[in-house]
């Protein structure tokens, strides 16, 4: 309502403004004619040449007012401006008293605007003076607001400040505390509950922040260092006691020192806490366990390796027992020895199944068990199981000692060599004292072998604790083996072929024995190949063949010679053929050695009831490809007996020849591929007769009517084929 009001009121006094601006107007235009007649027109202060008064300006106010559309209109229809000026003033003040009475008709109402507009004017200045008010109310309000926003972030930034202090206050507190309930676990309990361990770690993170606090210079570290002291003093005490408990208890006869050894491990911190605290505890726990085991395992080997030599073979193998060495009714090399009193020497058997896996990591053998049975067995055998019991034990020792007294890299193998070292001293000496007087090369090559196979197991495992060890036995094993395999060589070098008896065609005991051996050793070998193996065997294979053919030279006939090299490679070809590859050096030579000797014998064979042939067939080829066959156009004579001869004796002679070869060779399969290789190149002579006297030198012969055929001739030596 006082927005209309004074809106209304408004509108009133501007109406009311206009009609008093109009009135004065008139009222001044009246008085100023009799103004202007009565004072003298004074132009004394009028400068016209003043630069003030400038024409252009005067130019332009007459330019606009031609503009006007009336004065236009006007000037276009030729009015007087004169006449037409007083006119307009005549307008005017008729239009003046119209305005004057219309005011003076109106006083009242402009009274009664004035009374309103001066109570408007109240009203007004009343909100103009709350609204002064509102606005002063709220400048001190967004004072207030911004006060309490800096008393805010203030208390804010308090606020952290305090839990910041709080946090490392608590922190500090809580590890300057000594709980009640920890000394009282310390104290009273058993260091095997669980409740010590875990109060025992709660004790050893104080002592370290009561340590770092000293650093630091803290006053309140002064204030618990006398009890934690204590704590720690108590504790140790009650940890060396319950190690060296555990460690005294591996002394008792027939303990199974594992077990307690994993119960130490469950404690592993108990060391980690005394060598933290109490080096000096911590070196004499180590200390008593490092002798303690050193001679638990010494004495353990000691007499475990003792009590396995007495279930070692009784015979074996001395410096007489040589490949070359002459073979004797006394000492039969290759007479089947019985297990229980003798090893094999050349003869690998079942020796190699010691390399096997699941013989290589098997049980190791009970002396007692072998013999109250009554076993014996081969040194390769003892040996692998002394080593393999070396190497689990060894295995589980060094990583015990990695865990419980937390060592690594070269101090590991410096605790494990103060543990260990006495027992391997005692092996390299045993093995030292057994290689010096060893002739058995099988059974050293079988040991070398299971050292490279105990040694990948260990690389496999990530122990590089009896790396050293493996080695120092390989330095002892190789040499010996070389000088075993060279005094071999040289005493078949030095073998006389007139001091070994009765001459035989039959494969001789000494070629037997390089058989066997050599096949041993390659099949050995087939895993982890050594150059200088294959060197050694290289040289042994060539005396060999250098001693059969010394042998075949005393035999008087050249098909003696033959039949006695021929029985010999086919030996050992056949013995390294069930243990060596196809493709191995030994074997490739020795199929080419009986592959030529079988051809020369067949031609042998065939020269005795055949030759005339045979020979015939060769001439007439020579002069054949020289084109002067011709000249045995005269030997008409001849070549008839031939064929009559061939003709009738041919049956018989193959049934002798078959005969007389399976009685020469031991080998029936050999015989066999021999009787049939002599059938194949008598078939290809008989052809090459054949086509001999199908030409057209001898076509003209009476006697070609007479010649076998070749088909009839093969099928009937088919049947002189023998099966085997």
């Amino acid at each position: 309502m006082a927005e209309g009001a004074v809106t209304g009121a408004a509108s009133d006094v501007n109406t009311a403004v206009n009609s008093t601006a109009n009135a004065m107007a008139y009222l001044q235009d009246e008085i100023k004619p009799e103004t202007d007649a009565m004072a003298p027109l004074n132009l004394g202060d009028l400068d016209l040449t003043t630069d003030e008064f400038i024409l252009d300006e005067v130019d332009i106010h007459i330019q606009a007012n031609l503009e006007d559309d009336l004065v236009k209109e006007a000037l276009k229809t030729g009015v007087d401006l004169r006449q037409y000026s007083k006119q307009v003033e005549a307008e005017l003040q008729r239009i003046e008293q119209a305005s004057i009475k219309d005011y003076i008709k109106e006083s009242q109402n402009i009274a009664s605007l004035h009374n309103q507009i001066t109570a408007c004017d109240s009203i007004l200045e009343r909100m103009e003076g709350m609204l002064s008010g509102f606005q002063s109310d709220l400048s001190s309000i967004s004072s207030e607001i911004q006060t309490l926003q800096q008393q805010s972030v203030s208390m804010n930034m308090r606020l952290k400040n305090r839990q910041a202090v709080r946090s490392h206050l608590s922190q500090l507190v809580d590890e300057l505390v000594v709980p009640g309930a920890m000394i009282q676990v310390i104290l009273e309990s058993s260091v095997t509950e669980q409740v010590f361990l875990e109060q025992l770690h709660e004790l050893n993170n104080k002592i370290n922040f009561a340590k770092e606090l000293s650093f630091r210079e803290t006053l309140a570290c002064s204030d618990i260092q006398d009890i934690v002291d204590r704590l720690k003093i108590k504790a140790v005490t009650k940890i060396r006691e319950f190690i060296l408990q555990k460690v005294y208890s591996f002394r008792k006869p027939m303990t199974n020192y594992q077990i307690p050894q994993n119960t130490l491990l469950k404690y592993r911190f108990f060391y980690q806490f005394l060598l933290a605290n109490e080096r000096t505890v911590a070196k004499e726990i180590r200390d008593e366990y490092v002798d303690t085991m050193s001679k638990i395992y010494y004495s353990y080997f000691k007499s475990y390796s003792g009590r396995l030599l007495k279930v070692q073979y009784e015979e074996v193998a001395d410096k007489d027992d040589l490949m070359g060495v002459e073979d004797t009714a006394k000492k039969g090399f290759f007479s089947k020895p019985s297990l229980k009193s003798r090893n094999t020497i050349f003869t690998l058997g079942q020796r190699g199944a010691v390399l096997s896996p699941a013989e290589l990591e098997g049980p190791i053998l009970i002396p007692h068990t072998a013999q109250r049975g009554d076993s014996r067995y081969p040194y390769e055998t003892l040996f692998r199981s002394q080593h393999y019991a070396l190497l689990d034990n060894g295995c589980r020792e060094f990583l015990f000692l990695s865990d419980f007294f937390m060592v690594a890299g070269n101090s590991a193998l410096d605790l494990f060599n103060s543990v260990m070292g006495k027992t391997l001293s005692l092996f390299l000496k045993s093995m030292s004292t057994y290689v010096s007087d060893c002739y058995d090369s099988i059974a050293v090559f079988l040991c070398i072998h299971i050292v490279l196979r105990f040694r990948a197991i260990t690389a496999k495992r990530a122990i590089p604790a009896l790396d050293k060890y493996w080695e120092a036995v390989l330095e002892l094993l190789w040499p010996r083996f070389e000088l075993i395999l060279e005094m071999n060589i040289q005493s078949i070098r030095n073998t006389d072929p007139q001091k070994l008896g009765v001459l035989d065609t039959r494969p001789h005991y000494i070629t037997r024995r390089y058989a066997e051996f050599s096949s041993a050793i390659v099949s050995i070998n087939q895993t982890f190949t050594s150059e200088r193996t294959h060197a050694l065997l290289g040289q042994l294979q060539v005396e060999v063949e250098n001693f059969v053919l010394k042998m075949a030279a005393e035999f008087p006939s050249r098909r003696d010679q033959l039949i006695f090299l021929i029985n010999n490679y086919d030996m050992m070809l056949n013995v390294l053929m069930e243990r060596a590859a196809d493709d191995s050096k030994e074997v490739e030579g020795f199929q080419q050695l009986l592959q030529a000797r079988s051809q020369e014998f067949i031609e042998e064979i065939l020269s005795s009831p055949f030759g005339g042939m045979i020979a015939f067939v060769k001439e007439s080829e020579a002069l054949m490809e020289k084109g002067q066959l011709d000249r045995l156009k005269n030997d008409e004579a001849r070549i008839t007996q031939l064929v009559r001869g061939f003709s009738s004796t041919w049956k018989q002679s193959v049934e002798a020849l078959s005969q007389d070869v399976m009685r020469s060779f031991t080998n029936f399969k050999n015989g066999t591929g021999i009787i049939q290789g002599a059938l194949t190149q008598l078939i290809q002579y008989y052809h090459g007769f054949h086509k001999v006297l199908s030409q057209p030198t001898f076509r003209s012969l009476a006697v070609r009517s007479e010649l076998i055929n070749l088909h009839h001739l093969m099928v009937e030596v088919k049947k002189h084929k023998p099966n085997f």
